[in-house]
């Protein structure tokens, strides 16, 4: 690191779980967010102030006013542009040191397995059960850690997989896959209030920093937030041992 970057991350490496070697796994580090709304846009803009050194941002939908109440990568100038260019744009105003690619078309298949094979860390900041089902396989395939996030309503969740810990669960632990197919609630339909999605996403950025830096304990189980409340609740989540995912490993 130069002068400048021992500066600018000063106030991390003054933590004794980072220092200056967590730093720079940090700055070597490359983190996959899939999904650039409500969860994704304060998971990339904190990820490349932290300095991640290297962010691939992933999604395929395009910036409209109703996003602006909670999606705070994106501002009115950014209405009907690709959300991928547009968060990657706010984060290099905030770290034009890290390097950000902007991927605009959905990732699956085999895409999304490559993309998945090249990162340290996976954010799931997507909202739909199957986009959910696939990265959780890809991160399975790959043995690449996974930080989950949800938020709807007043209520939020998050939950890390880590294909290299024997006893870490995967998403379809959590949620069996079943003929419901993407009968979730979303956003549009049952409303979301802003902050929630700040909260749960800095959680995630969070979670992969600590990953990534190798500090502290990486969050296990489940937990989830009542924001009308302002509780948070910790459930244990064991394997399946009958997952169709996980469960031959």
């Amino acid at each position: 690191m130069n002068d400048d970057a021992l500066l600018r991350y000063s106030r991390q490496i003054l933590l004794e779980q980072i220092d200056i070697a967590g730093q720079e796994r940090l700055l070597a580090g490359h983190a996959l967010v899939i999904g650039a709304g409500g969860l994704g846009s304060p998971v990339v803009l904190y990820l490349a102030a932290a300095g991640m050194g290297r962010l691939t941002l992933a999604d395929d939908d395009a910036v409209e006013l109703s996003n602006l109440q909670r999606q705070i990568a994106h501002g009115m100038a950014d209405l009907g542009r690709a959300k991928a260019e547009s968060a990657r744009e706010a984060a290099l105003a905030l770290n034009p040191d890290c390097e950000i690619r902007a991927v605009t078309e959905r990732l699956e298949g085999e895409a999304l397995a490559a993309a998945v094979a090249e990162a340290d860390v996976v954010l799931d900041c997507t909202d739909r059960f199957s986009s959910r089902y696939a990265i959780n396989a890809a991160c399975r395939a790959a043995g690449v850690p996974l930080v989950s996030g949800a938020a709807i309503r007043f209520s939020g969740q998050l939950a890390v997989f880590d294909p290299r810990d024997a006893e870490s669960p995967c998403y379809a632990c959590l949620y069996p896959p079943d003929d419901g197919g993407d009968e979730a609630l979303s956003c549009a339909e049952s409303g979301v209030v802003a902050p929630l999605v700040g909260l749960i996403g800095c959680f995630q950025a969070l979670e992969a920093m600590k990953l990534v830096a190798h500090a502290g304990q990486v969050h296990r189980g489940l937990s989830t937030f009542d924001g009308l409340s302002g509780q948070w609740r910790h459930f244990r989540v064991p394997r399946d041992p009958a997952c169709p995912v996980c469960s031959d490993e």
